[in-house]
């Protein structure tokens, strides 16, 4: 198993998921309920673009469009072929027309805007990349709703469990730089944000707005 760097590693993570792409939603069971309170906190409406920020397999896909309807539109991103194909075949089976699935680094995609909703579920190694927030909030409305959820180290008296928490954070990113305080390099894209700690304080999940 390759080592954390300092800095998120796109050939890494590709290496990464082409490995996690066929257990990936099943492994994902245990933070779904985080999943579904970060969404709820979109406050998605009927008629809203809402980016799911490095998809995945599409697990958030049919919670995103019921919330959205026929008339709103989900956009999904991801880096990986082998979850990107997984999630162009749920869409599909669905047969769900207001989608845009796109197969790219999130640093050079073309994403369609402007946005209403941002979703990044435990998307850490995009919250650690300068320039994919830069061209993410870029298509983001003024007052766009942004919910975040991820991994984070626990506080300083826990600090021996970090440990724990770097262990079952390795399979899912290529760094840990930042896990202090993920949420840090989007924070000057936002004009309100707030937060709370989940999996016993493993884990957060944060809110906010967009600045114009």
């Amino acid at each position: 198993m390759a080592q954390c760097s300092d800095a998120p590693n796109a050939a890494r993570a590709v290496d990464e998921y082409r490995h996690h792409a066929k257990a990936y939603d099943a492994s994902a069971q245990r933070t779904m309920q985080t999943r579904l309170r970060t969404i709820e906190k979109l406050g998605l409406r009927p008629g809203d673009r809402v980016l799911d920020v490095a998809s995945g397999t599409g697990l958030s896909f049919p919670l995103l469009r019921e919330a959205v309807g026929a008339q709103g539109e989900v956009v999904g991103i991801d880096i990986s072929p082998e979850m990107m194909r997984i999630a162009r075949q749920r869409v599909a089976a669905a047969g769900w027309q207001n989608f845009t699935l796109l197969e790219s680094p999130i640093e050079s995609a073309q994403i369609p805007g402007p946005l209403d909703a941002v979703l990044f579920n435990f998307t850490h190694d995009v919250m650690r990349s300068p320039l994919a927030l830069k061209r993410i909030f870029a298509a983001t409305r003024p007052n766009a709703r942004i919910a975040i959820a991820g991994m984070k180290y626990l506080p300083w008296w826990m600090a021996p469990a970090n440990i724990i928490v770097r262990l079952k954070a390795r399979p899912y990113m290529t760094t840990f730089e930042g896990l202090e305080k993920p949420w840090d390099l989007a924070s000057p894209y936002l004009s309100a944000f707030d937060w709370r700690p989940v999996l016993f304080g493993a884990g957060y999940i944060g809110w906010g707005r967009a600045k114009a």
